[in-house]
């Protein structure tokens, strides 16, 4: 058992050297991205809620 974690552990290692990593450039790109990506689909939810919370109201 011990030996099967042992090859596990050796063939993960490899292959983490093997991954193309992204540059910090490329990194801070992504994450800006993706938070401005949220953040726009935040408030466009956020009106169509209120569109209809308030077309619910005047109906009722």
């Amino acid at each position: 058992m011990f030996q099967k974690i042992k090859v596990f552990l050796i063939e993960s290692r490899q292959e983490f050297k093997r991954v193309n990593w992204p540059t910090l450039k490329q990194t801070r790109r992504y994450t800006f991205f993706v938070i401005m990506l949220a953040l726009g689909l935040s408030i466009f939810l956020g009106i169509l809620d209120f569109i209809f919370l308030e077309t619910l109201k005047n109906l009722f």
